[in-house]
């Protein structure tokens, strides 16, 4: 099969032929039909993140945001059936014993195993994945405008949630992008009023064509003014890799507001501990979701509430969009097709 390998940290991914994947007796074998491409992946390939490069090994096959139809299963797979069309997330196995697990929070499973991270994921033409951790989809999803549902909708949607995000609390989204897009549609699912915030007036467009009520530039000089004057969010949803974002988003917040963290930029994130403590600020994370968060979102969008802008391209064309992502080109997804 054909698949695109990373075989050294900060170089091109190689377009190559390798042996379809066997599964065990616990795996599926899906005929990958979609896979989004996240910044994840170019962090990986790239080597950014210190905690992820003792476990990632090369070669590897990188793409966490899968969907494909079940080819062949193992003896003691009784669900999915063969010819189910499923998604495979960032969580290729977690131990469901443990007390993090048990608690509700698999995503953060320290014996977790990654999709496209410590196992091959969906650059190519077939993935082996856990039949316990695949998820099946509606019939009324395309499966590129679902694979990034599988990540960036996901990730979101757990951020907006651990929010507390309530009907007519207002919400800023900072950064209109893969993951920036769905939150707005997510938060305006929760019945909050969205503002959209980006340096771009083509993504700001963009932005209340998704039902934006408000929007900002945060170029201007006078960005942070015109949210407070709009009505300070209860909520920043930072979906931006700039700290710039990020140092904007906690000066606007009201008093008692969440600032969530989804965006992940190079450098540390720095607020004062005097202004933490004036407004009694609260700051979560958000790292990606469980299987129960990607069935929600996928409720979501079979119910139309939220629908993924994607650009779907041929697998041979991804050292092409990562090198669009390095320079901030993408609006939307990306999803690779074999």
């Amino acid at each position: 099969m054909k698949a695109a390998i990373l075989r050294e940290l900060k170089e091109p991914l190689v377009l190559d032929d390798v042996a379809v994947p066997e599964p065990g007796a616990d795996d599926v074998l899906i005929k990958v039909e979609a896979c989004g491409v996240c910044h994840s992946d170019l962090h990986l390939a790239e080597g950014d993140w210190s905690q992820l490069r003792a476990i990632v090994r090369l070669p590897l096959i990188l793409g966490h945001e899968v969907v494909g139809r079940v080819t062949a299963k193992g003896e003691s797979v009784s669900s999915p059936e063969v010819g189910d069309r499923v998604g495979v997330a960032w969580i290729h196995w977690s131990c469901g014993q443990c007390e993090i697990c048990k608690e509700g929070m698999e995503n953060l499973c320290p014996s977790q195993i990654i999709t496209g991270g410590t196992v091959d994921g969906g650059y190519a033409e077939f993935i082996k994945a856990k039949a316990s951790h695949v998820t099946k989809l509606p019939e009324s999803l395309r499966s590129d405008e679902a694979a990034p549902l599988f990540c960036a909708g996901v990730t979101v949607y757990r951020a907006i949630k651990r929010a507390a995000v309530t009907p007519g609390s207002r919400v800023a989204v900072f950064g209109v992008g893969g993951l920036g897009h769905l939150a707005i549609q997510i938060a305006r699912a929760f019945g909050a009023e969205v503002m959209a915030v980006d340096v771009s007036e083509e993504k700001l467009e963009f932005g209340r064509t998704l039902g934006a009520d408000l929007t900002v530039n945060a170029a201007a000089p006078d960005a942070v003014k015109q949210i407070r004057r709009s009505g300070r969010p209860h909520t920043a949803i930072v979906a931006s890799a700039s700290k710039a974002a990020y140092d904007t988003a906690f000066s606007a917040l009201r008093p008692g507001g969440t600032l969530a963290v989804v965006g992940l930029p190079a450098e540390p994130l720095t607020f004062a501990a005097i202004a933490m403590v004036a407004a009694e600020a609260r700051i979560i994370a958000s790292a990606v979701g469980s299987r129960a968060d990607v069935r929600e979102v996928l409720d979501l969008a079979a119910a139309g509430k939220v629908s993924c802008k994607v650009e779907t391209r041929p697998l041979g064309q991804i050292n092409e969009i990562f090198q669009q992502m390095r320079l901030g080109k993408l609006a939307g997804r990306a999803v690779v097709t074999p």
